[in-house]
């Protein structure tokens, strides 16, 4: 999760041509997405995927909407939620629920994109040595917990609308990573266990839940060092965060109407 509030859409210090959704349909008949950890990166780069198809977009971060980010109905359909913290989040999932009532009662997709990755000084590593219990714990809850939580809490806005959850894991995921620390990794291999799960429990209500395992995206949190790790992927470069939402766009639409339990690996060929 971002550590300032940003646009989720513009980004800071971005200008965007055209502000307003494409395609504008009536309220109710507009798909809508739910999606965590926007301000940046990846989920920014999905807001504005979504937004341009003419999708709604809720977004959640625990930082209030900036209230010089230009984006139509941005802050009116923003949420402010920690997800480190369960009651907070059950508020949050109220408050959705609520705001869901415009379109019916229906959710076409969530995307649980929020995670956070503690460091030591220096944006050092923290291995399963030196992790302390209370943070594996606060990981566990942004990273693991809070995407059940979201997605059992919202199921009947996703029966509804027989809607998609993408689940975003790592490539951390599969392997010690050299810069992931040991509770971000093992996280989201248990976040990928769990999409395996859920596909078959919430399949049988007509709702398909998926996966994608980035690799080496090119963010503004890069850690120090990531450049070496290029020479190791087949593509010879760093992923794009669009790349990323082109792939969680296609698990929320009729396009991937028969994937569900599937994680799919964006990497360029690094998990090779």
């Amino acid at each position: 999760m971002a550590d300032e509030a940003k646009c989720p859409v513009t980004g800071a210090g971005m200008e965007e041509a055209s502000r307003k959704p494409a395609g504008r349909v009536p309220e109710d008949q507009r798909k809508t997405l739910v999606l965590t950890g926007a301000s940046r990166g990846i989920g920014h780069a999905t807001v504005k995927r979504f937004s341009s198809a003419g999708w709604r977009v809720l977004t959640c971060s625990r930082h209030p909407f900036p209230e010089d980010c230009p984006w139509e109905m941005g802050e009116e359909d923003h949420i402010q939620v920690d997800l480190a913290d369960p009651e907070n989040t059950e508020r949050a999932i109220a408050i959705i629920r609520e705001r869901l009532q415009d379109q019916g009662g229906r959710l076409n997709a969530l995307v649980n994109n929020a995670a956070i990755s503690p460091k030591l000084p220096g944006g050092k590593r923290m291995d399963s040595i030196n992790t302390t219990i209370p943070d594996w714990q606060t990981v566990f809850q942004v990273n693991f917990f809070a995407p059940i939580m979201l997605a059992r809490g919202l199921i009947e806005e996703l029966k509804k609308a027989r809607g998609a959850v993408v689940n975003v894991t790592s490539i951390a995921g599969s392997r010690v990573h050299p810069f992931a620390g040991s509770a971000y990794a093992t996280s989201k291999a248990a976040l990928a266990a769990l999409t395996r799960e859920m596909a078959h429990d919430f399949g049988p209500h007509g709702i398909r839940v998926n996966a994608i395992s980035p690799g080496e995206i090119e963010t503004s949190i890069l850690s120090p060092g990531t450049e070496k790790l290029v020479e190791q992927i087949p593509l010879r470069r760093l992923g794009q965060p669009e790349e990323v939402a082109k792939a969680i766009y296609f698990l929320c639409t009729d396009a991937s109407s028969y994937v569900t339990g599937a994680e799919l690996h964006i990497n360029g060929g690094q998990h090779v």
